[in-house]
């Protein structure tokens, strides 16, 4: 439930890491500026098997390369704007030099 009492329904799509290097410590240190920026929930992973996209360690966990597909799962009172914001810097591949 939001804070306003209404239920959001959930942002659930998928990304392509696409910088070379993959999400590495420098990308998910931008990931984690990014999505602690927003108060609402943030998932990201495999499949069924989701992290907090707020914890770094979790992020780096999950051994994302270049050419993997994650799952991105958003949901809470500013989910619209944590989407936009996230899918910008996966498609910028983290605003990194080739």
């Amino acid at each position: 439930m939001t804070a306003s009492g209404s239920e959001t329904t959930p942002i659930d799509t998928t990304l392509d890491v696409v910088n070379k290097l993959g999400l590495h410590a420098r990308a998910c240190g931008k990931l984690i500026e990014v999505t602690s920026r927003h108060r609402c929930d943030i998932k990201i992973g495999h499949g069924d098997s989701l992290v907090d996209a707020k914890n770094i360690m979790a992020l780096l966990m999950l051994g994302a390369g270049k050419g993997t597909t994650l799952r991105l799962v958003v949901q809470g009172s500013d989910q619209e704007k944590a989407h936009a914001a996230i899918r910008e810097l996966f498609v910028a591949r983290f605003y990194e030099a080739e």
